[in-house]
């Protein structure tokens, strides 16, 4: 049977393991790892205004917070024409608004903005509008994903860490003080608790230092600037993690007062007090933290929270307990495992009733189950739970055999839960003291007549422990995918918000720039091609011509054809007006998403003509 610190060790590399993955889960999730969204902008996207505008508006799903740089416009020859910091529009915060200079020339201007949604979480986009007409530009926003660097990476990952970390510590301490009184001093538990503990902090302090390279999408390098670390600090999500670094160590505290001379009543609560004081650094700057009623959801994600750790890192003290034999403290009473029994049974009740109401919080309607990302990873862990709460049925049988003693039942064959000892009774030969048996074994009470060989059934508890055992193993093994689940959720667009975000995690805009041969030697221009929002329905076109030298170029005729192959529709004729500088065409209609065939044909002359081809998603 392997020893309480070998168990440990297996069970640190496991977490880690599954940590690892689930960073690589994580990020590799791209976008969808944003938790605000636009709703809207002044102006539109892909607008072409006849004055320039005074400022430039963006709404936002939820409030936001602004990083240096938070909202950029940029003109046609990429130069900054924003030359003050976002501010809110009218005191919402839910809005990101910036002054423009003054008399903006013709041409199309470019907006990058990366903010901070309520929840923590950055997010980033771009958009264009033209003024007067639409022109090249020059101007290139980042286009990696506020969660494809390497800082996002590896927040993630100790994001996960942390998880871990609480549910181990809260769960082990739950079991020590409620479960198994006075166990604190036996090895393999404590160093579970420690494990946790020290898991729980070092993960910590990194997400406190990675907190500024994450949101602002620098070098990992910026983590020990001094001025970052600082507005970290000033912060919602620094305030958090700052907190959490607190309370660990009152913890640690609290725990070597335990052992000392805490009464159990001030143990049983204070305990319980910094369980729900550490779950509240997570409650009060995630998900619960924005949206709709936040009072009830901030503290239904307390118990949520603490409810898991107490499940999940309850299961894995107890299986470090019913697998510890040795010189290190005596075996686990199975009083104990009746209490940890209840005790996650009233964990699991909790979490349901929290989880539903989380769940209706987060999705908002039984379509975005399957329609979007974060119903799909929710309905993942439905079923993990599910099949957890199926094995953890088996445990509490098992428990209720071993902590009884009970006979079988009666649609139970008794050897399954008894093993028959045959005792012989001889006649001069000493009989065994009443309830005895060979090698003091108890059996059932009564004597037998002399000559007698008589079959006494004797309880097997050590049958059960062997089956508990193995039970709260698949438990704990189904809680770590559970446990990741859970993170992805955290970090995922609920689907109530993805429902309010304009169609902007997707550009509004598609834009496609083809070169084609002009007819003289060496001289090649480009097409560019602007298609607006890129949805199934109405649609706007705008085709500029451009010479080698990126001037505009006027030709006698611009065609653009749409067909899509595989179903056989087309070609549907965008029918472009000259606009004098530009064709544009502001109502044609496309029946279905999928990938179009765009086939431009540009009459350069009187007889010269070419034609390009390239290919254009348009989304449902």
């Amino acid at each position: 049977m392997p020893s309480g610190s070998s168990l440990a060790r297996k069970f640190a590399a496991v977490l880690s393991l599954v940590a690892a993955l689930c960073a690589l889960v994580l990020g590799g999730a791209g976008p969808a790892l944003a938790h605000a969204g636009l709703s809207g902008s002044d102006p539109a996207d892909g607008a072409v205004l006849d004055a320039a505008p005074k400022q430039v508006t963006l709404t936002f799903t939820e409030s936001v917070s602004f990083l240096d740089g938070s909202l950029r416009v940029l003109s046609p020859a990429d130069d900054r024409v924003s030359p003050r910091p976002a501010h809110h529009a009218d005191g919402r915060a839910n809005t990101a608004q910036v002054p423009l200079e003054e008399n903006l020339a013709q041409g199309t201007y470019t907006v990058a903005w990366r903010v901070v949604s309520a929840d923590g979480h950055p997010i980033s986009g771009a958009l264009v509008f033209s003024v007067g007409k639409p022109s090249g530009t020059t101007a290139v926003p980042a286009k990696t994903s506020p969660d494809d660097t390497a800082a996002s990476r590896l927040y993630g990952f100790f994001r996960y860490v942390a998880y871990s970390g609480l549910a181990l510590l809260v769960g082990a301490a739950a079991f020590v003080l409620v479960c198994w009184p006075g166990a604190s001093g036996i090895r393999p538990l404590r160093r579970l608790l420690v494990v946790g503990w020290a898991t729980l902090l070092a993960s910590t302090v990194a997400l406190l230092l990675l907190r500024s390279p994450y949101e602002a999408g620098g070098p990992l390098s910026s983590a020990f600037d001094p001025s970052l670390l600082g507005r970290t600090l000033a912060g919602r999500p620094g305030i958090a993690l700052t907190a959490r670094l607190v309370l660990l160590v009152l913890a640690a505290l609290f725990w070597r007062q335990t052992r000392v001379r805490l009464g159990v009543r001030l143990r049983l609560v204070a305990g319980p007090a910094l369980a729900l004081g550490l779950a509240l650094t997570w409650a009060g700057a995630e998900h619960a933290s924005a949206g709709i009623q936040v009072p009830l959801a901030i503290p239904v994600a307390v118990l949520h929270l603490v409810a898991m750790a107490v499940w999940l890192g309850g299961l894995i003290t107890l299986l470090s307990a019913l697998r510890h034999r040795g010189p290190d403290g005596p075996e686990v009473p199975a009083s104990s495992i009746s209490r940890f029994s209840a005790l996650a049974f009233g964990a699991v009740v909790v979490l349901v009733g929290t989880g539903v109401y989380q769940s209706w919080r987060q999705v908002g309607s039984w379509t975005a189950l399957t329609t979007t990302s974060y119903g799909r990873t929710l309905g993942l862990k439905v079923a993990a739970v599910v099949l957890m709460l199926c094995v953890a049925a088996l445990s509490r049988r098992w428990t209720g055999r071993l902590v009884g003693g009970a006979a079988p039942s009666a649609t139970e064959p008794a050897a399954v839960e008894l093993e028959q000892v045959r005792v012989p009774q001889t006649v001069g030969a000493p009989s065994a003291p009443e309830g005895t048996g060979p090698g003091g074994k108890e059996v059932a009470s009564g004597r037998s007549g002399p000559g007698d060989d008589v079959e006494q059934p004797v309880f097997d508890a050590e049958r059960y422990r062997r089956r508990l055992r193995r039970t709260v193993g698949a438990e704990a093994a189904v809680g770590a995918v559970v446990l990741v689940l859970s993170t992805l959720l955290t970090g995922s667009q609920p689907s109530r918000a993805a429902a309010t975000t304009a169609p902007g995690q997707e550009p509004a805009v598609k834009v496609v720039t083809l070169p084609f041969d002009m007819g003289t030697a060496k001289h090649r221009g480009t097409v560019q091609i602007t298609l607006a929002p890129g949805h199934v329905g109405e649609n706007t076109v705008e085709a500029v011509v451009f010479t080698p030298d990126g001037g505009i170029s006027s030709v006698p005729e611009l065609r653009l054809a749409l067909t899509q192959r595989d179903r056989e529709i087309g070609p549907l004729d965008a029918k472009l007006e000259n606009r004098k500088g530009y064709w544009a065409t502001y109502d044609l209609r496309l029946p279905m998403a999928g990938t179009w065939n765009l086939d431009v044909t540009i009459r350069t002359t009187d007889i010269d003509q070419v034609t390009v081809s390239t290919t254009l998603r348009v989304t449902p």
